[in-house]
């Protein structure tokens, strides 16, 4: 992307939830009216492609981690989360195939802070969870922290709980964090957004650059199908209308710059663009420059 190049990270990509409990009421018909949806999910069980990743932004010199996935070796036994128990997952050897190391990554940027944006901030060592990116800076939503340690986020969503006290205060504790608002900017030309929904305070990455230009759009959208019905919320947004009017903003966004749509849970290909049809839009999956 110009002078920037954007790598997809993996942890996993497995088959997820059903259609059904992810989206409440949405109408199945949709993937028949658009056969582009069929490549992301799996016919026989239901349930949709879900990749967990990071992604890897390297630009102005800087190796910058966007979110960090679920991690290893973490107690996640209540029953919502159990696809995250324990996991045993290759995502350091994923990022030593980039040609990096922990210890060269500059920046962690987490866009919101649930079970699977931020399990691998820390590492265990010994009894202790300690940071996984020993000389990066975390950089965290200054709201989004205080939504879950003053906020309403544990009891909105008291699972996540335990995830604040293993991947994210210990980098607090050590001292690693800074704090952004809306507009700010983590690096030169990369700027956080406030984009309400999925969690209140969540944030996404905007490069605005003509030509180069890309959004990394945390959960404010999690699979293609809501680019055709913008509508539908996942069951994890804790703000419904908020989630909606932020999904149409970034699909808005997408089909009037050309930027380059960078999700956290798209299946294969994983990234794309979004185009206008009418009063809607389409999907055009890949990385291909904008026509």
């Amino acid at each position: 992307m110009g002078d920037v190049t954007i790598t997809r990270v993996e942890e996993v990509l497995e088959k997820g939830f059903r259609r059904e409990m992810l989206f409440p009421g949405i109408d199945l018909a949709i993937y028949d009216e658009h056969p582009v949806l069929r490549d992301f999910y799996d016919a026989e069980s239901g349930q949709v492609w879900s990749s967990i990743h990071s992604w890897l932004v390297q630009a102005n010199g800087l190796n910058i981690l966007v979110d960090t996935c679920s991690g290893n070796g973490k107690a996640r036994a209540l029953p919502r989360f159990q696809r995250f128990h324990m996991l045993n997952l290759p995502f350091m050897e994923n990022l030593g195939r980039t040609g990096l190391k922990a210890e060269d990554i500059d920046i962690v940027f987490c866009t919101h802070l649930h079970i699977d944006h931020v399990g691998w901030n820390t590492r265990r060592e010994g009894d202790r969870w300690v940071p996984a990116f020993p000389n990066a800076r975390y950089v965290f939503g200054r709201r989004e922290f205080a939504h879950w340690t003053e906020g309403e986020g544990p009891r909105i969503f008291p699972e996540n709980v335990a995830v604040i006290e293993d991947s994210v205060l210990p980098v607090v504790e050590a001292g690693l964090v800074d704090f952004v608002d809306d507009g700010d900017e983590i690096a030169p030309g990369l700027r956080v957004e406030a984009a309400p929904g999925h969690t209140p305070t969540q944030l996404i990455l905007k490069h605005d650059r003509p030509g180069s230009a890309f959004v990394i759009s945390a959960d404010c959208i999690h699979q293609p199908v809501q680019v055709y019905a913008p509508h539908l919320n996942s069951c994890f947004c804790e703000d419904q209308e908020s989630a909606r009017t932020t999904r149409r903003a970034l699909l808005d966004h997408c089909a009037d710059t050309g930027a380059l749509l960078l999700p956290m849970h798209f299946g294969p290909p994983h990234a794309g663009r979004v185009k206008r049809t009418g009063s809607g839009f389409a999907f055009e999956s890949g990385a291909a420059a904008p026509a």
